[in-house]
């Protein structure tokens, strides 16, 4: 075997992995290929001999590939959460929409796009990887204490504060998933059982299709909309949205709306629908996702 191909081959030992880090950085997976991809390049233009661990090596590479990334798309981009009206939202692809939901979870890629490039990488090398401090200083260009400080201030942001107690925050969300659940099924009895009948829904007019009225009070108005919303129900997922639970719609982690939710009496008394992009990136939204609680520090 000659030597590049000896080297592939170990290179190929950790493409998924490092795949998985640059995916949670960037909540896009061509973008995570491309990083995967130059630190493949920059492994085959390396002395091999002078990498003491090529697991550390590659990771650190990614990692900077991908906080380099990230700059440049904050620097770019005029909305910092890549916002288009969900009216004219494209579906995008179905399979890279499904893969990106499941390894990260919809509602912890919206908190993720909201941190800065440097807290973003401090958090998911630590508290997903497992990353020591002093490795993620070395990717951040900061000390050991400034990098743990990084990933405090994102964990925070992550965590959030629930304005109600834990088990009344529980309820709420059972409600709320019930709302989205039965908007993706577009089960009208289960939308009527689910809102409450004097239910009220506002809404900017940036989240609604030409025509569509800024206020809906009727019950059964509100679930027939939310049967016409039902395929867009699909990017929804469950948030703290202002401390309280509500939920988010978010093709392929990037905000789109944001769904303020009022419960009362186990049913939905009122939501609603926050589309403009100065008011989503002022909203306190965090993440409420069982699957990948935050390490400890």
């Amino acid at each position: 075997m000659s030597e590049h191909a000896a080297l592939a081959e170990r290179f190929q030992a950790h493409r998924d992995r490092l795949r998985a880090v640059a995916y949670r950085m960037l909540g896009s997976a061509g973008e995570a290929d491309d990083a995967v991809q130059e630190a493949w390049l920059r492994l085959t233009r390396a002395d091999p001999a002078r990498i003491y661990s090529l697991e550390a090596w590659l990771r650190t590479v990614v990692s900077r590939v991908c906080l380099d990334m990230l700059r440049a798309r904050a620097a770019r981009r005029e909305d910092p959460l890549g916002w288009h009206s969900p009216v004219q939202a494209e579906d995008g692809d179905p399979e890279h929409e499904a893969e990106l939901v499941d390894s990260v979870g919809r509602a912890m890629l919206v908190v993720l796009d909201a941190l800065g490039p440097a807290e973003r990488v401090a958090f998911v090398l630590h508290d997903v990887f497992a990353v020591p401090f002093d490795q993620i200083a070395a990717v951040v260009d900061r000390s050991p204490d400034a990098a743990k400080k990084l990933a405090s201030r994102a964990r925070r942001r992550v965590r959030g504060a629930p304005a109600a107690p834990p088990a009344e925050l529980a309820a709420q969300r059972r409600v709320v998933e019930a709302f989205l659940a039965a908007a993706r099924d577009r089960d009208l009895d289960a939308l009527l059982a689910v809102l409450a009948p004097g239910v009220v829904r506002p809404a900017e007019a940036a989240a609604l299709a030409p025509g569509r009225p800024r206020t809906v009070t009727d019950a059964a108005a509100v679930a027939r909309e939310m049967q016409m919303f039902g395929r867009r129900a699909r990017y929804a997922a469950p948030a703290l949205v202002g401390g309280a639970a509500g939920a988010v719609l978010a093709p392929h982690g990037r905000l789109l709306l944001a769904l303020a939710v009022t419960v009362r009496d186990g049913r939905v008394a009122a939501y609603e629908m926050i589309a403009d992009p100065g008011r989503l990136r002022a909203l306190d939204i965090t993440v409420l996702d069982d699957r990948h609680p935050p390490r400890p520090a």
